[in-house]
């Protein structure tokens, strides 16, 4: 009974050490400041090769008319599960002319439109709305698929916002938007046998720049970059949060196998039987 007893009690000791830890490394969001910082970028791309480069919980501006296509790219790694927002501040009531409505779409680095998993994609603004919020969340990224797969991959995502409907007589009135790309790391529950090469960051070519600030004729050239990847690098090496489970589990296997060896050696030889039988 004994035992029994201690077994049982390292078993439910174990179980609920793995559950905290995978919840807690599962559910933690990643740090970010509480409203995003606000040094972000003030002005947005109008193409796939101009997007304006923007780090995750890092809240990005921009002024433009409305109609135009508005493009942004941000960096999402294995395991993140991420979260765009985005909010339009309307032209003047007096100014427009009826509702509109108002999409944001986001690609991965091949220019796959990705699903949204829930969020509030596409939203129609009444005409006299003062502003219109968006978001999209999308599926986890894997660090690795089949190629025929569509699934979200390491690397550059961008973000586009433009409007889809409106009276063509409030085409070019001023508006203003706001993004912020948020995640959640969902931990070693998704992780899976295989990595990419490279993150997908078709962008990352570098456009060059030569200036001359020193009057003295001499060339100083300055590298633009138009990819986008995280602050602290992409994420590499064989450590995740699978391991442990994979611990725990080899753990609890060895107390089994002492439980159930317990059980079956028994008390040895009956005092009975004489020794030589």
């Amino acid at each position: 009974m004994r035992t029994t007893r201690l077994f049982a009690s390292a078993v439910l000791t174990g179980l609920a050490l793995l559950t905290a830890t995978g919840t807690a490394v599962a559910d933690t969001p990643s740090p970010s400041p509480s409203t995003g910082s606000g040094d972000g970028p003030t002005e947005a791309g109008t193409t796939f090769r101009t997007a304006t480069a923007i780090q995750q919980h890092q809240r990005a501006t921009a002024t433009a008319s409305t109609g135009d296509y508005l493009y942004w790219v941000f960096p999402a790694d294995a395991g993140q599960r991420a979260t765009v927002k985005a909010k339009i501040t309307l032209p003047e009531t007096a100014a427009r002319h009826g509702a509109s409505t108002w999409q944001i779409d986001v690609y991965d680095g091949l220019r796959r439109r990705q699903a949204c998993m829930y969020g509030n994609q596409t939203r129609a603004a009444a005409s006299d709305a003062a502003s219109v919020e968006l978001s999209c969340v999308l599926r986890t990224v894997r660090a690795w698929s089949e190629p025929w797969a569509d699934d979200p991959l390491p690397g550059s995502y961008y973000v586009r916002l433009t409007v889809v409907d409106l009276p063509d007589a409030d085409l070019g009135l001023p508006a203003h938007a706001e993004i912020q790309v948020d995640s959640v790391d969902k931990g070693g529950a998704h992780d899976v046998d295989g990595t990419l090469a490279e993150p997908l960051v078709p962008g990352a070519s570098s456009v060059e720049r030569a200036t001359d600030g020193t009057g003295s004729g001499k060339q100083s050239t300055t590298r633009i970059s138009l990819g986008s990847e995280p602050d602290d690098g992409w994420s590499s090496g064989w450590w995740t949060d699978r391991w442990l489970w994979t611990v725990g589990g080899g753990v609890l296997g060895a107390l089994a196998a002492v439980f159930g060896y317990s059980l079956t050696r028994g008390r040895g030889r009956p005092s009975r039987v004489p020794p030589g039988v």
